[in-house]
């Protein structure tokens, strides 16, 4: 099977984190660290939101393939020539350093700068040499595994229109992003919902009236803090997740492996919810509600009231309504999250978001979490409440998956 691959390659893997921002975060480790100096490096190259989290995919993936590597048993057989005893600070800082100059060209300065200052802290010696040797040679595996998943750039969206009819001429983002390869689903359709309510059912008139009253930029309903949640879920790139991760991964008594999983969890069921999610829109090719809101009077049901000028709080993204990604997204996050702590008491977990000028948000579960990020979509005027609910479902699902098929450190 193809995903026998992939599944030994998930068993390797690393961590992503924070944001810059003011974080309460204390215990952080090589994990943590680079994943925050990979999060800022991903940010710098201006990458979308769905290759961004490719990036990090692969990353991570690399990073825990070096340090379980090092630190793990091996029941069927003996530990990669040339670990024993190897520096796991530099095996992370090589892996990632690898990844990113391959992945990222362009910004090969700031991973030269971030890689040397993270040298400069490991002492010279046999250790430091032989973990250089264990990350680079497991973020070239890694590469080379996915080395068929190259982004797909010749894109088969066909406008819907009418011969002669003007449509805006802006190209939707994603539309080939299903044909990637996916990590740990069996195809990008595995968790494809049904569709959308029907426009001449009640639940459309009550998704419909819900975002117009609440979600538009000209809204007296919406509250001062349901602003703020929406402007703080505008952000969307890697980093605003990994801070709720490292909220985790920060707390007294885990080691470095246990970590370095966590984040390649994170990592690869992320970027199988990207692959899902972008499938199920450009399946269904839903409207957003800027275009439902402003054409209420075609939809066929007498409680949807048209609204010429309607205009959401935030722009909407260039690509079809359902589902939610950020609801997508938290729900994958929340459900890895859930399974890595297990029994132990889940922490406060908290983020920060440069939409909302670095503010901070604290959660204290992982339903709180994923509620808020769901919701904050409607009170942005982008999704409707079906879309939220469909996108947190198949997230749920994704993260159970990734949980399941990447075992635990031995």
């Amino acid at each position: 099977m193809r995903h026998a691959g992939f599944i030994h390659a998930a068993r390797r893997a690393l961590a992503l984190a924070l944001l810059t921002g003011p974080m309460l975060n204390a215990h952080a480790d090589v994990i943590t660290d680079w994943n925050t100096k990979a999060g800022d490096i991903i940010v710098e190259s201006k990458l979308g939101t769905p290759p961004a989290v490719r990036v990090m995919a692969v990353a991570q993936t690399a990073v825990y393939s070096a340090v379980s590597g090092i630190t793990q048993s091996h029941p069927r057989g003996a530990p990669p020539a040339g670990t024993q005893g190897a520096s796991v600070d530099a095996a992370v800082a090589a892996a990632n350093r690898t990844v990113l100059v391959r992945l990222l060209p362009n910004q090969q300065a700031s991973i030269d700068a971030a890689y040397q200052a993270a040298l400069a802290t490991i002492p010279e010696g046999q250790a430091k040499a032989a973990g250089l040797v264990a990350g680079e040679r497991a973020a070239l595996a890694v590469l080379a595994q996915r080395a068929n998943d190259a982004v797909v750039t010749v894109e088969t969206y066909r406008p819907h229109t009418t011969a002669g009819a003007y449509v805006p001429t802006a190209s939707p983002a994603g539309p080939q992003w299903p044909q990637r390869t996916t990590w740990l689903m069996t195809s990008a359709a595995q968790f494809r919902p049904g569709p959308p309510p029907p426009l001449t059912s009640a639940a459309w008139a009550r998704d419909y009236n819900e975002v117009k009253e609440i979600g538009g930029k000209g809204s007296t309903r919406r509250s001062a803090e349901q602003t703020e949640i929406a402007r703080f879920w505008e952000y969307s790139l890697p980093p605003i997740y990994y801070g709720v991760v490292r909220s985790v991964a920060s707390q007294p008594g885990r080691d470095v492996t246990r970590n370095a999983r966590l984040f390649a969890v994170v990592a690869q069921a992320m970027d199988d919810a990207m692959i899902s999610v972008f499938d199920s829109k450009y399946q269904y090719n839903f409207w957003r509600p800027a275009t439902a809101i402003r054409n209420g009077d075609i939809d066929g049901h007498d409680a949807t009231q048209r609204d010429a000028s309607w205009t959401p709080l935030i722009e909407a993204p260039m690509h079809p309504e359902y589902p939610s990604a950020h609801a997508i997204l938290a729900a994958t996050l929340g459900s890895v999250l859930m399974a890595d702590v297990g029994d132990e008491p889940m922490p406060v977990l908290t983020t920060s978001s440069p939409t909302a000028k670095g503010a901070a948000r604290r959660w204290t579960s992982v339903d709180d979490f994923v509620r808020e990020v769901a919701d904050s979509r409607i009170y942005a005027g982008i999704h409707y409440r079906t879309s939220t609910e469909t996108g947190t479902a198949m997230g749920r699902s994704i993260g159970e998956l990734a949980s399941r098929l990447i075992p635990s450190p031995d």
